[in-house]
């Protein structure tokens, strides 16, 4: 993860002047299931995401293993930030709702299952997550940084042994006029074990 570290300052740059009505149809569908409580953005990036919830009324708290991001998002006005990755972190039935999006696409698929249950446990019962993945069955790295692609198909082999399930699953086209990236994303709700 030390491309976000040494490239914290362009990346900013690159997605937090990103028009949130250019994020609206899917932040509009995250909303249709959560509408307001603590929310938690992992891998919070440029905070882009987490202003957005703050200003709907969410009580955000936010994640990232960039220090240098981290560092950015306090100076922006974001306190509630956190250096600590999701694998490590340890909330219990905190959260009525994760924001996931593109950042655990950096995770080994190995390893992505654990992830989940990470979040999980992080959820109260019936927590809504949304999570992004780009779409395809690569994995490896892409300049600089590791990708784990995913269709419909292999996000659901991810869920086994969890109490995740699809809410919603959809394909979009990436925000940026010049990017051709196909996101797949996923809602997810977690079902009371008892």
């Amino acid at each position: 993860m030390n491309y976000y570290d040494e490239h914290a300052k362009e990346f900013i740059q690159n997605t937090i002047n990103m028009k949130w009505n250019s994020l609206e149809d899917i932040y509009n569908v995250f909303l249709q299931y959560v509408s307001t409580g603590k929310l938690l953005d992992v891998g919070f990036g440029s905070g882009r995401d987490m202003f957005y919830f703050k200003n709907k009324g969410f009580d955000v708290y936010g994640i990232d293993t960039s220090k240098k991001l981290c560092e950015e998002a306090k100076l922006k006005g974001l306190k509630k930030v956190y250096n600590i990755s999701v694998k490590n972190m340890n909330f219990e039935n905190e959260f009525d709702c994760i924001w996931a999006c593109a950042s655990l696409l950096h995770i080994e698929s190995k390893n992505l299952n654990e992830t989940l249950k990470k979040c999980e446990i992080a959820l109260k019962n019936n927590g809504i997550m949304y999570c992004s993945f780009k779409y395809g069955d690569f994995e490896g790295y892409r300049e600089d940084r590791y990708y784990t692609d995913l269709t419909e198909t292999s996000f659901s082999d991810l869920l086994k042994n969890t109490n995740l399930t699809v809410e919603q699953i959809f394909l979009s086209n990436d925000v940026r006029i010049d990017n051709r990236t196909i996101w797949l994303n996923v809602i997810l709700k977690k079902q009371d074990g008892n």
